[in-house]
């Protein structure tokens, strides 16, 4: 049986599909993986994943059928979220250390080289250290950076340098916020697609908020979104989204993920309704919409608080639905039983090839993909450190 993914771990120096890049790291020969003048991957999807050890790019062929392991990068700091900044044409990893803080490493040749910095990165010398950065989002030439404890900082060189986007932070119920399980965090960030003043981002355990004047005022965006751990009803904020998404063909209609159920908003986040039934479980973290059909939307159910946070029955699977979430299919065909794992909120995405690839990477170092929109399924990659982001990038042959 032919294996589906290959490492170069896997193979020694001597192995003869190997040659050497500038670098003198063992790369396969006879494959063009860097474009001269350009430092970009030719052809095919990388597949970027933020893991616990540092970061790794899964490099597949135009036909996603075999796969490459580089990495890990970012010297082996924990990495909360690896994504790509296409204005830039870099490489942007979200770090978070015990002894350091948090900082942003930042490649514009694909790995082979790095930046790191933490510049602005701060709430000043009397408030509270940072030290996780657990989402960057590019957009309109900015990068956006959301931090534990929560909150929301821009930069406008692409990740050098940061600014504190106050405004948040200054919201009268900032005050009242409180910590979900994994603590106070800003991990959802949703731009407008053609408004560079209009956001909206999540925050644990919080809820929603939608800004349209740049991140100066911000209101709460947490209507219809219920909050079991409080009695009574659901308050203005204090819910715990675990996954924010917009799609850019739709940008009045928002998803989310939550620690209660899963939501649709038709009006920009004013109001949500829930799509939870059909679903084994209210509770997930990742959620991502279908690149080509915004009313395709895909999500891993996992047990809940009380029952250990991992795939309902030990089954692995993806659940789609092509309605905008009123009914739901079970797609779990080449997926994994006994699969006592878990899969975080930033890891699952998708590509933007046709038929779109859908990926997840679990907390005990597998990657799964699927190149026919979740109808089946394969391991891509194995044994690497718990994965906390995956994002994709579809490459120019």
């Amino acid at each position: 049986m032919k294996r589906p993914w290959s490492s170069s771990r896997s193979r020694g120096p001597d192995h003869p599909s190997y040659a050497y890049n500038l670098t003198g790291r063992q790369m396969p020969a006879g494959r063009s993986v860097l474009v001269e003048g350009d430092c970009f991957m030719a052809g095919g999807v990388a597949v970027l994943l933020g893991t616990k050890k540092g970061a790794f790019i899964l490099k597949g062929d135009d036909d996603r059928t075999n796969w490459e392991v580089r990495g890990p990068f970012c010297e082996t700091w924990p990495v909360r979220h690896f994504t790509w900044d296409p204005e830039q044409r870099a490489l942007l990893a979200g770090t978070a250390s015990e002894w350091y803080g948090a900082s942003v490493w930042r490649s514009t040749d694909m790995g082979e080289t790095w930046t790191q910095s933490s510049q602005g990165l701060t709430y000043g010398e009397d408030g509270p250290k940072i030290p996780a950065v657990w989402n960057l989002t590019a957009a309109h030439g900015t990068v956006y950076a959301g931090v534990e404890p929560a909150g929301l900082f821009r930069s406008n060189d692409g990740g050098q340098t940061w600014s504190h986007v106050e405004g948040l932070t200054k919201h009268p119920t900032r005050p009242e916020w409180q910590p979900g399980n994994g603590g106070l965090i800003l991990h959802s960030i949703a731009p407008h697609p053609t408004d560079p003043d209009h956001l909206w981002v999540g925050i644990s355990a919080v809820g929603a908020f939608e800004t349209k004047d740049g991140g100066q005022t911000w209101e709460t965006r947490n209507h219809g979104v219920r909050a079991d751990f409080y009695p009574g009803d659901p308050p203005e904020f204090g819910q715990c989204v675990h996954k924010l998404k917009l799609h850019p063909d739709r940008p009045g209609m928002l998803f989310q993920q939550n620690h209660c159920g899963v939501y649709r908003s038709d009006n920009g986040g004013e109001h949500w309704t829930e799509i939870t039934p059909g679903l084994p479980s209210q509770f997930g973290f990742p959620l991502v919409i279908h690149p080509h059909d915004p009313h395709t939307i895909y999500t891993i159910p996992l047990n809940g608080d009380d029952k250990g946070r991992y795939l309902p029955e030990g089954q692995a699977a993806v659940w789609r639905s092509r309605d905008d979430g009123d009914t739901w299919e079970k797609l779990d065909r080449g997926l994994p039983d006994g699969a006592y794992t878990g899969v975080l909120r930033e890891a699952m995405a998708t590509d933007e090839v046709n038929p779109a690839g859908i990926y997840f990477g679990t907390s005990t170092g597998q990657v799964f993909a699927s190149r026919d929109e979740g109808d089946s399924w394969e391991l891509i990659a194995d044994f690497l450190p718990s994965i906390s982001s995956v994002e994709t990038i579809t490459l120019d042959a």
